[in-house]
Protein backbone atom coordinates (compact mmCIF):
# COMPACT_ATOMS: atom_id res chain seq x y z
CA UNK A 1 0.00 0.00 0.00
CA UNK A 2 2.72 2.39 0.91
CA UNK A 3 4.61 1.84 -2.66
CA UNK A 4 1.26 2.21 -4.11
CA UNK A 5 0.56 5.79 -2.12
CA UNK A 6 4.26 6.93 -3.37
CA UNK A 7 2.96 6.20 -6.91
CA UNK A 8 0.03 7.96 -7.09
CA UNK A 9 2.04 11.36 -5.07
CA UNK A 10 4.47 11.03 -8.13
CA UNK A 11 2.31 10.81 -10.96
CA UNK A 12 -0.08 14.02 -9.08
CA UNK A 13 2.90 15.74 -8.91
CA UNK A 14 4.07 14.78 -12.42
CA UNK A 15 0.47 15.94 -13.75
CA UNK A 16 1.11 19.37 -11.74
CA UNK A 17 4.41 20.36 -13.23
CA UNK A 18 3.29 19.64 -16.68
CA UNK A 19 1.37 23.38 -17.06
CA UNK A 20 4.37 25.14 -15.60
CA UNK A 21 6.57 22.81 -18.10
CA UNK A 22 4.26 24.38 -20.40
CA UNK A 23 4.40 27.57 -19.96
CA UNK A 24 8.51 27.65 -19.28
CA UNK A 25 10.02 29.92 -22.03
CA UNK A 26 13.46 31.57 -23.08
CA UNK A 27 14.11 34.30 -25.23
CA UNK A 28 16.98 37.00 -26.11
CA UNK A 29 15.36 40.05 -27.32
CA UNK A 30 17.33 43.28 -28.43
CA UNK A 31 15.65 46.56 -27.76
CA UNK A 32 16.10 50.86 -28.30
CA UNK A 33 15.98 53.27 -25.26
CA UNK A 34 15.98 56.51 -23.85
CA UNK A 35 17.60 57.47 -20.66
CA UNK A 36 16.15 60.07 -18.67
CA UNK A 37 18.53 61.28 -16.38
CA UNK A 38 17.91 63.04 -12.79
CA UNK A 39 20.26 66.03 -12.22
CA UNK A 40 22.04 65.74 -8.64
CA UNK A 41 23.70 68.75 -6.62
CA UNK A 42 25.61 67.83 -3.33
CA UNK A 43 29.45 68.96 -2.01
CA UNK A 44 29.20 72.24 -3.52
CA UNK A 45 28.76 70.94 -6.82
CA UNK A 46 25.66 70.30 -9.55
CA UNK A 47 26.09 67.56 -12.25
CA UNK A 48 23.73 67.73 -14.98
CA UNK A 49 23.72 64.20 -16.64
CA UNK A 50 22.37 64.85 -20.46
CA UNK A 51 19.18 62.72 -22.09
CA UNK A 52 20.91 60.45 -24.52
CA UNK A 53 19.70 57.24 -26.34
CA UNK A 54 20.59 53.33 -26.22
CA UNK A 55 20.33 49.36 -26.53
CA UNK A 56 19.72 46.69 -24.53
CA UNK A 57 19.94 42.88 -24.76
CA UNK A 58 18.19 40.59 -22.86
CA UNK A 59 18.22 36.66 -22.00
CA UNK A 60 15.29 35.95 -20.31
CA UNK A 61 14.20 32.50 -19.09
CA UNK A 62 10.70 32.32 -17.76
CA UNK A 63 9.96 28.61 -15.75
CA UNK A 64 6.55 29.91 -14.23
CA UNK A 65 4.55 32.75 -13.43
CA UNK A 66 6.44 33.24 -10.02
CA UNK A 67 9.59 32.32 -11.32
CA UNK A 68 11.35 34.19 -14.05
CA UNK A 69 14.97 35.44 -14.17
CA UNK A 70 17.14 37.13 -17.19
CA UNK A 71 20.39 39.17 -17.79
CA UNK A 72 20.54 42.60 -19.26
CA UNK A 73 23.33 44.51 -20.72
CA UNK A 74 22.44 48.10 -21.62
CA UNK A 75 24.69 51.06 -23.39
CA UNK A 76 24.12 54.66 -23.84
CA UNK A 77 25.72 57.77 -23.90
CA UNK A 78 25.83 59.38 -20.66
CA UNK A 79 27.34 62.42 -21.04
CA UNK A 80 27.85 64.48 -17.67
CA UNK A 81 27.86 68.62 -17.11
CA UNK A 82 29.26 69.90 -13.67
CA UNK A 83 29.38 73.42 -12.02
CA UNK A 84 30.78 74.43 -9.03
CA UNK A 85 28.20 75.94 -6.86
CA UNK A 86 30.35 78.56 -4.35
CA UNK A 87 28.85 79.18 -0.92
CA UNK A 88 30.13 82.65 -0.95
CA UNK A 89 31.34 85.24 -3.37
CA UNK A 90 34.10 88.03 -1.67
CA UNK A 91 34.14 91.60 -2.47
CA UNK A 92 37.68 91.07 -4.54
CA UNK A 93 35.94 88.29 -6.71
CA UNK A 94 35.57 84.39 -7.25
CA UNK A 95 36.04 81.72 -9.60
CA UNK A 96 33.33 79.39 -11.02
CA UNK A 97 34.20 76.16 -12.56
CA UNK A 98 32.00 73.90 -14.70
CA UNK A 99 32.90 70.81 -16.73
CA UNK A 100 31.61 68.99 -20.10
CA UNK A 101 32.46 65.16 -20.31
CA UNK A 102 31.38 63.14 -22.95
CA UNK A 103 30.76 59.61 -21.59
CA UNK A 104 29.65 55.93 -22.13
CA UNK A 105 27.73 53.86 -19.87
CA UNK A 106 27.85 50.34 -19.65
CA UNK A 107 24.79 48.46 -17.43
CA UNK A 108 24.88 45.44 -16.53
CA UNK A 109 21.70 43.94 -14.28
CA UNK A 110 20.42 40.28 -13.00
CA UNK A 111 16.46 41.19 -12.78
CA UNK A 112 14.11 38.68 -11.07
CA UNK A 113 10.87 38.27 -13.29
CA UNK A 114 7.21 37.53 -12.70
CA UNK A 115 4.81 37.04 -15.65
CA UNK A 116 1.54 36.13 -16.61
CA UNK A 117 0.56 34.94 -20.22
CA UNK A 118 -2.85 36.01 -21.47
CA UNK A 119 -3.63 34.87 -25.18
CA UNK A 120 -1.31 36.62 -27.03
CA UNK A 121 0.13 38.63 -24.30
CA UNK A 122 2.58 38.63 -21.11
CA UNK A 123 2.26 41.06 -19.00
CA UNK A 124 5.56 41.38 -16.39
CA UNK A 125 7.45 43.15 -13.75
CA UNK A 126 10.71 42.79 -12.89
CA UNK A 127 13.49 44.04 -10.10
CA UNK A 128 16.82 42.98 -9.59
CA UNK A 129 20.73 44.99 -9.57
CA UNK A 130 24.33 45.10 -11.09
CA UNK A 131 26.41 47.77 -11.77
CA UNK A 132 26.95 50.86 -13.64
CA UNK A 133 30.17 51.73 -15.45
CA UNK A 134 30.42 54.99 -16.63
CA UNK A 135 33.86 55.73 -19.16
CA UNK A 136 34.34 59.45 -19.64
CA UNK A 137 36.21 59.98 -23.56
CA UNK A 138 37.89 63.31 -22.26
CA UNK A 139 36.22 66.80 -22.04
CA UNK A 140 37.04 70.01 -20.90
CA UNK A 141 37.40 72.35 -17.67
CA UNK A 142 36.11 76.18 -18.08
CA UNK A 143 36.97 77.98 -15.19
CA UNK A 144 35.93 81.72 -15.02
CA UNK A 145 36.85 84.21 -12.49
CA UNK A 146 35.24 87.96 -11.81
CA UNK A 147 35.77 90.90 -9.88
CA UNK A 148 36.67 94.10 -9.60
CA UNK A 149 38.80 95.17 -12.22
CA UNK A 150 38.28 92.10 -13.89
CA UNK A 151 36.08 93.52 -17.25
CA UNK A 152 35.07 91.43 -19.04
CA UNK A 153 35.52 88.35 -16.50
CA UNK A 154 38.56 86.37 -16.92
CA UNK A 155 38.21 82.48 -18.76
CA UNK A 156 40.58 79.56 -19.08
CA UNK A 157 39.86 76.07 -20.42
CA UNK A 158 41.94 73.56 -20.01
CA UNK A 159 41.44 69.82 -20.66
CA UNK A 160 39.73 67.94 -17.99
CA UNK A 161 41.19 65.11 -15.85
CA UNK A 162 38.89 62.09 -15.68
CA UNK A 163 38.36 58.87 -13.85
CA UNK A 164 35.96 56.02 -14.87
CA UNK A 165 33.34 55.22 -12.40
CA UNK A 166 31.68 51.81 -11.13
CA UNK A 167 28.52 51.80 -9.24
CA UNK A 168 26.21 49.69 -8.06
CA UNK A 169 22.37 49.82 -8.74
CA UNK A 170 19.16 48.93 -8.76
CA UNK A 171 16.87 48.01 -11.37
CA UNK A 172 12.83 47.91 -11.66
CA UNK A 173 10.62 48.22 -14.31
CA UNK A 174 7.06 46.28 -16.10
CA UNK A 175 5.81 45.96 -19.51
CA UNK A 176 4.42 43.21 -22.16
CA UNK A 177 5.28 41.02 -24.36
CA UNK A 178 3.25 40.82 -27.50
CA UNK A 179 3.86 37.56 -29.55
CA UNK A 180 3.25 38.34 -33.09
CA UNK A 181 4.82 35.33 -34.51
CA UNK A 182 5.22 31.75 -32.68
CA UNK A 183 8.67 32.53 -32.03
CA UNK A 184 8.83 36.20 -32.54
CA UNK A 185 7.32 39.17 -30.74
CA UNK A 186 7.46 42.83 -29.73
CA UNK A 187 8.38 43.91 -26.10
CA UNK A 188 7.10 46.98 -24.69
CA UNK A 189 8.51 48.08 -21.03
CA UNK A 190 9.80 50.86 -18.65
CA UNK A 191 12.80 50.19 -16.53
CA UNK A 192 13.71 52.35 -13.83
CA UNK A 193 17.79 52.53 -12.45
CA UNK A 194 18.20 53.81 -9.20
CA UNK A 195 22.62 54.76 -7.97
CA UNK A 196 25.01 57.46 -7.07
CA UNK A 197 25.70 59.85 -9.10
CA UNK A 198 29.28 59.38 -10.85
CA UNK A 199 31.73 61.53 -10.37
CA UNK A 200 34.33 61.80 -13.23
CA UNK A 201 35.99 64.77 -13.00
CA UNK A 202 38.91 64.98 -10.56
CA UNK A 203 38.51 69.15 -9.87
CA UNK A 204 35.05 68.27 -8.79
CA UNK A 205 33.64 66.64 -5.22
CA UNK A 206 31.17 63.75 -6.47
CA UNK A 207 27.57 64.93 -5.76
CA UNK A 208 27.41 61.66 -3.50
CA UNK A 209 23.77 61.90 -4.78
CA UNK A 210 21.11 59.02 -5.23
CA UNK A 211 19.82 59.31 -8.77
CA UNK A 212 17.36 57.77 -11.19
CA UNK A 213 17.40 56.93 -14.69
CA UNK A 214 14.65 56.53 -16.54
CA UNK A 215 14.41 53.82 -19.67
CA UNK A 216 11.56 53.56 -22.08
CA UNK A 217 12.46 50.52 -23.83
CA UNK A 218 10.39 48.87 -27.10
CA UNK A 219 12.49 45.54 -29.31
CA UNK A 220 12.03 42.76 -30.37
CA UNK A 221 11.88 38.81 -28.78
CA UNK A 222 13.03 36.26 -30.39
CA UNK A 223 11.88 32.70 -27.96
CA UNK A 224 13.28 29.48 -28.30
Amino acid sequence: MRSMFKVIVAMVLGLGLLPVAARAQTDIALSGYGAFNQKTSGNQTTQSPSDQGGFLVELRHISNPLVGYEAAYGYNGANQGYTSVPQACPAFGCATSTAAIPANQHEVTVDWVVSLKVLMFRPFALAGGGVLVTVPQGGTLTTTTCGPGLTPCLISTTSATTRTETKGEFTYGAGVDWTVLPHLGLRFQYRGLVSRAPGLVTAFSSTNQFTRTSEPVLGAFLRF
